[in-house]
Order: C-alpha cells, then sequence, then structure tokens
C-alpha cells in the first residue's frame, strides 16, 4: 500500500451533535452517524459492516473515545 487515499477529516457541530452508533437487536446492522443533544433525531452518516468502517467514521470526524451505541 504505497499510494493510500487520505481520509479527509470534516467538521461537525460538536455543541448540538453527539456521535452514535445505532445498531439493530434483530439483525445486528450498525449505522454510524449523529444524535442531536436537543431533540434526538438521529442522522446516519455510514454504515458499518466491519471494525475497518468504524475506524474510517472516527477519523473522518476526528471522534477519540468511547462512542454511545443506542437500540
Amino acid at each position: 500500500m504505497l499510494f493510500r487515499k487520505k481520509i479527509k477529516q470534516e467538521e461537525y457541530d460538536k455543541e448540538r451533535l453527539i456521535p452514535v452508533i445505532k445498531a439493530s437487536i434483530c439483525n445486528g446492522e450498525r449505522v454510524a452517524g449523529f444524535k442531536d443533544i436537543h431533540t434526538g433525531v438521529f442522522e446516519d452518516v455510514m454504515l458499518l459492516k466491519t471494525d475497518a468502517d468504524l475506524e474510517t467514521f472516527r477519523k473522518r470526524f476526528g471522534i477519540d473515545g468511547d462512542i454511545e451505541t443506542i437500540y
């Protein structure tokens, strides 16, 4: 892997949105996105098929630490 595509870091409103993973208890599907703190509305950003997808989501938005999982 000599030439890798760099992941462009994007911004999100950290005062209004929190990163969360929405998981289905039926089929195990996971979606990464952001939940509005005030309204509780979830906005999906990307489907997580593997742990590498979760790392891509973290790098894309500069997220450190734990991400809450909602069902």
